[in-house]
C-alpha cells in the first residue's frame, strides 16, 4: 500500500462507518443529535431560526443539509444556490465515504476545540469545517476528471473562506483546521488521519519543480500556527511543529520542532499531540 492509497476511506458497514482506521458513529444517530440541538438553539435565540431552519430542521438528510449550508455560503452569480445545492447535495449522496469523513472532521472540531460547545456549531459556523467539507467534493471531482469544476469550488472556497487546497491534495479525516484563516495547501501534499492545524500554515513547494513536491504530514501531528512546511519533506507521526516555524527537512516522529529554520528541541510529551492541543513545547533535551 503507497503512501497516497493508505488515507482512502475504507468499506463502510452496515451499522457503523469504518472511515481511515477508525469507526464512526451511524450517521442517523448524528443527524438526530444536530436535529435535537438545532430545535434548542432556536428556543434559546429565535433570531437564528432563518438560518437553522434553512440548514437543519427543512432537510430531511445529512447530505441535504451539508449540501445546504455550503451553498449557502459559496453561491454566487455564476453558480446560483439552488444549481450548487443540487450539485453538492447529490455528489454527497453518491459518494457517501466524503459525507463520513466530513462528519469526522465534525467530531474533531468538536472534541478537540475548548471553544467548541456543541457539534451543530461547526455545522453552522466553523469556516475550517466548512473549507475541508468543499475540499472533499472538489478533490472528488478531481478524481472523476472533473478538473474544472474541482478548480471552480477550490477557487471560490478560496475567496470565501481563506483557505486554499488544491483538489489534487490527499486529505484523511478527523482532520481540526481551527481558525483556518491563510491554509494553504499545494496539490501533492498529504495529510493522514487525525492531524490538527492552526491558521496561517502552509504545506508548500520550494520552485518550480513537478512531480511529489509538497509535505506529508503524518497521523496525530500537531501544526502550530504560521508554520511554514516547504518541499517533499515528511513530519512524522505524532510529532509537533511549533508556531511560526518554517520546516525545511523531515522531522522524525514524535519529535518537537520550533524555529527558522526549525531545530528539534525534544520529544513530544504526549503519544499524539493533535489529540491534546498542547503547544507548548519542551528544550530539555537539548537541540
Amino acid at each position: 500500500m503507497n503512501e497516497f492509497q493508505q488515507i482512502e476511506p475504507h468499506s463502510t458497514s452496515k451499522n457503523t462507518h469504518t472511515l481511515c482506521g477508525k469507526a464512526v458513529a451511524d450517521l442517523q444517530t448524528l443527524w438526530e443529535s444536530l436535529r435535537e440541538e438545532a430545535r434548542r438553539v432556536i428556543s434559546e435565540e429565535p433570531a437564528l431560526k432563518p438560518l437553522v431552519d434553512d440548514v437543519v430542521l427543512s432537510r430531511r438528510t445529512l447530505a441535504a443539509s451539508l449540501g445546504a449550508r455550503l451553498a449557502l455560503s459559496l453561491a454566487r452569480q455564476d453558480m446560483p444556490r439552488l444549481t450548487l445545492e443540487t450539485l453538492l447535495t447529490e455528489t454527497f449522496e453518491r459518494y457517501p465515504n466524503l459525507l463520513h469523513s466530513a462528519m469526522r472532521d465534525l467530531q474533531a472540531m468538536f472534541e478537540r476545540d475548548p471553544a467548541c460547545f456543541s457539534l451543530l456549531e461547526p455545522l453552522l459556523f466553523f469556516k475550517g469545517f466548512l473549507a475541508l467539507a468543499t475540499y472533499r467534493v472538489s478533490h472528488q471531482f478531481w478524481k472523476d476528471q472533473r478538473r474544472w469544476l474541482a478548480l471552480y469550488l477550490q477557487s471560490i472556497s478560496s475567496e470565501t473562506f481563506a483557505v486554499d487546497i488544491h483538489p489534487a491534495a490527499l486529505i484523511g479525516c478527523g482532520i481540526l483546521l481551527d481558525h483556518a484563516t491563510s491554509f494553504v495547501v499545494g496539490e501533492t501534499a498529504i495529510i493522514e488521519d487525525d492531524v490538527s492545524i492552526l491558521h496561517e500554515v502552509t504545506l508548500g513547494g520550494t520552485g518550480k519543480e513537478t512531480g511529489n513536491r509538497h509535505p506529508i504530514i503524518r497521523s496525530g501531528v500537531l501544526l502550530g500556527a504560521g508554520a511554514k512546511i516547504l518541499g517533499r519533506v515528511e513530519i512524522g507521526n505524532g510529532a509537533k511543529v511549533g508556531a511560526g516555524s518554517v520546516v525545511l527537512r523531515d522531522v522524525p516522529a514524535h519529535t518537537t520542532v520550533v524555529g527558522v529554520p526549525a531545530v528539534i528541541v525534544g520529544q513530544t510529551s504526549e503519544e499524539n499531540p493533535a489529540i491534546e492541543m498542547n503547544q507548548n513545547f519542551d528544550c530539555s533535551s537539548g537541540l
